[in-house]
């Protein structure tokens, strides 16, 4: 999720009077957006020339919008995808909805669902205002870090419980058959915003859904880590149980990400035999060591209808306390870590998405030199048919369509991909990503 601005243009990578022709009719597809932050714009989506949009919620205020451009808008099969649209023609059926709560907001979620002792008792907070402002302060104090004093805590929303938060969801996911949940995830490095001013509120943009930061600066009040952690674990299980894809905001704390997933499959990673062991199982056979067991296992994977709950022999899906797909979607770590998270042990299959505002995008310096040579090595690093493309952006129309162009024909020249390579494969890879 990026903040809340539609960026400047970058120049569109290639020669100036050589640049091809982008082909958005093979059907270019954005894997993360947030379009329903400006409701306005998404009159514009039937006309935009991305097959696919996929919507994220991410806090209270934007569940219902997900859900309302999902009615209009979404499609129901495979089939739908791989039809193209025609030249100029207006398509209505474009978006995948996904339904989470952003780790920028956890903690407007009280955990109501564990033998723990609770940060807040809802049934205490209804009897009084009095009552509610201190159960209030009990909650925001114990999940927030600095201390926040009583006028900050006054600001802030009354919280929600996580167990009604995840049966609305189960809801929304068994009504739409293809969703996701997301975005959910861990972020170290996001402090709060202060509370609006009077005069901020009365002028802000009226036409940006209410809940995001706007402008306004920020606090020192982080969300603390293992409240983070387990609203995400939550969602993940939650996933896990309906079989669906995940999309995961990451940042400034890859290890902790990578401990709170794992902690989930642990116990269910695959075995991996050594090329000792293959020859042991099989004497005398023929060498098949080169073609890897994750090779193997990617196409079982390929076999399973989990949005169906059926396999190809009709075997019902067995529910995982892990998401069988996961989406990293910005990705902003080291190769390292693509390494890490493609070690054949892992039961998920784990994908790398990339979008221009969140991986590219800063002033022209050193810096931005260093940073795009850390994203050539991380493309260089993802294997093919684990890269999504995206825009994250926060307003449908053109806008959407420029950037996802732009990190398309990006990873397109460091893959060394034509144009229409580089649409075919990502679209294939969000099919398996989507369908299993």
């Amino acid at each position: 999720m990026c903040q809340d601005h539609t960026p400047p243009r970058p120049q569109l990578p290639g020669e100036e009077g050589q640049r091809a022709e982008f082909p958005w009719q093979l059907g270019a597809v954005d894997a993360h957006c947030h379009p329903t932050d400006t409701m306005a714009s998404i009159v514009s989506v039937p006309t935009m020339r991305a097959r696919v949009l996929t919507i994220m919620a991410t806090r209270s205020q934007d569940q219902d919008l997900v859900a309302q451009v999902a009615a209009r808008h979404s499609f129901s099969d495979r089939a739908a995808l791989a039809t193209p649209p025609t030249e100029g023609s207006a398509v209505t059926d474009k978006i995948v909805p996904a339904w989470g709560w952003h780790p920028w907001f956890s903690h407007q979620l009280y955990d109501d669902t564990s033998d723990g002792h609770s940060t807040y008792d809802g049934s205490l907070a209804s009897t009084s205002e009095e009552e509610k402002a201190n159960q209030q302060a009990r909650h925001y104090t114990a999940v927030l870090s600095g201390n926040p004093d009583a006028a900050f805590i006054a600001s802030l929303p009354e919280p929600k419980s996580l167990s009604s938060f995840l049966a609305e969801t189960r809801r929304r996911l068994e009504e739409f058959p293809l969703a996701l949940i997301g975005e959910i995830g861990f972020d170290k490095g996001f402090r709060l915003p202060v509370p609006w001013t009077e005069e901020e509120w009365a002028n802000r943009n009226q036409g940006e859904t209410p809940g995001a930061r706007g402008n306004r600066a920020l606090t020192k009040h982080h969300v603390e880590q293992d409240h983070q952690v387990m609203i995400l674990k939550a969602q993940l299980r939650l996933a896990g149980q309906l079989g669906r894809a995940v999309s995961v905001h990451g940042v400034q704390g890859h290890g902790i990400l990578f401990d709170a997933l794992s902690s989930l499959w642990k116990g269910y990673e695959k075995e991996v035999l050594s090329r000792r062991q293959q020859r042991r199982i099989a004497p005398g056979a023929e060498d098949f060591s080169d073609f890897s067991s994750e090779e193997s296992d990617r196409e079982d994977i390929e076999n399973r209808d989990v949005n169906s709950n059926k396999t190809e022999n009709s075997q019902p899906y067995k529910p995982m306390p892990f998401p069988p797909r996961i989406c990293l979607h910005s990705f902003s770590a080291d190769d390292g870590w693509v390494k890490q998270y493609m070690r054949p042990q892992i039961p998920a299959r784990i994908y790398f998405s990339f979008s221009t505002e969140v991986n590219l995008t800063g002033p022209t310096d050193a810096k931005t030199q260093a940073l795009g040579e850390k994203f050539a090595q991380v493309i260089k690093a993802c294997p093919d048919d684990r890269i999504l493309l995206e825009s994250d952006l926060h307003v449908a129309g053109e806008e959407i369509d420029y950037y996802l162009e732009h990190i398309y024909r990006k990873v397109c020249l460091i893959k060394g991909w034509t144009l229409e390579q580089g649409v075919r494969q990502t679209r294939k890879n969000y099919e398996e990503f989507i369908f299993g």
